[in-house]
């Protein structure tokens, strides 16, 4: 299939982070869908091998990737990582750090919702997570809520307690942004700001420029059109690579994989510094 016709999605989890599906399962529902998908786990590298093997002998290509957390004055910002070395000493390094940083992390949020008034147990967390559980992250916790009967659905969840901002959310004290940035260059890939806040792109692109950001995530579902032109703008002016993709985690969020893709026309310069 020639580059520019081919169905992509660069950002997708699995259960090595906060997605319901394994990474065997994810590659598998996504052959004959999608040509090209990126495994982007949340501080974790630890799906990609398994998503990898599931390609083996489908129209399928795997890209290794990750998201990386960091935090800037108390907001999550994400960095996404691609074609990075899953066994680079940085990327270890990181993974080994944000576990225990997760785990943490969890356990304010369950503090801050029982003095709300919403009770839910951290085992109840790790079931929602399940067993082959990877990186603990929010959407975790927001089933939880859902089985608790605090939240009627997982978006509700964000919106009422656990979204950035909101009463129980608590920042990941991880990395500032730049750091990210660096923690993907070491690994040999290719850094690029994922969903960026349009009220912090002014500020804080120049920094993660300098520091070697090299993308911004464009193109995503239900993604305002006017926000898109001005990242789009951005990244032109800035002379960044543009990338789209899903955020999938789950069937239930009301999409299925390979319902929203980017095509390769549109990604064309992101591919062609990533050797593809």
């Amino acid at each position: 299939m020639r580059a520019r016709t081919m169905r992509l999605d660069l950002h997708m989890h699995t259960t090595a982070s906060d997605g319901a599906w394994s990474p065997a399962a994810v590659a598998r529902a996504s052959a004959g869908r999608l040509d090209v998908i990126a495994i982007t786990d949340h501080d974790t590298t630890a799906g990609i091998a398994g998503a990898r093997l599931a390609a083996e002998g489908l129209p399928l290509h795997v890209i290794p990737a990750v998201e990386l957390s960091s935090t800037h004055r108390g907001r999550d910002i994400h960095v996404l990582g691609y074609f990075v070395d899953p066994e680079a000493p940085a990327l270890k390094a990181h993974e080994e750090h944000a576990h225990g940083a997760r785990q943490r992390r969890m356990a304010k949020m369950i503090e801050r919702l029982e003095a709300l008034g919403v009770h839910v147990e951290m085992d109840a967390v790790l079931a929602a997570a399940g067993p082959d559980r990877g990186s603990l992250g929010r959407p975790h916790l927001a089933r939880a809520l859902v089985e608790a009967g605090h939240a009627q659905s997982v978006p509700d969840a964000f919106d009422r307690w656990i979204g950035d901002l909101h009463p129980a959310f608590v920042p990941t004290d991880l990395l500032d942004p730049p750091g990210a940035v660096e923690v993907v260059r070491s690994a040999g890939g290719i850094a690029v700001w994922a969903h960026p806040p349009t009220d912090l792109v002014d500020a804080l692109l120049p920094v993660l420029v300098r520091a070697g950001l090299r993308g911004l995530e464009v193109y995503r579902p239900r993604a305002d059109p006017q926000q898109m032109g001005r990242l789009e703008r951005a990244a032109r002016t800035a002379g960044l690579v543009v990338t789209g993709g899903s955020d999938w985690h789950t069937p239930d969020a009301g999409s299925e994989l390979g319902d929203f893709h980017v095509t390769g026309d549109e990604v064309a310069r992101f591919l062609e510094e990533g050797g593809m």
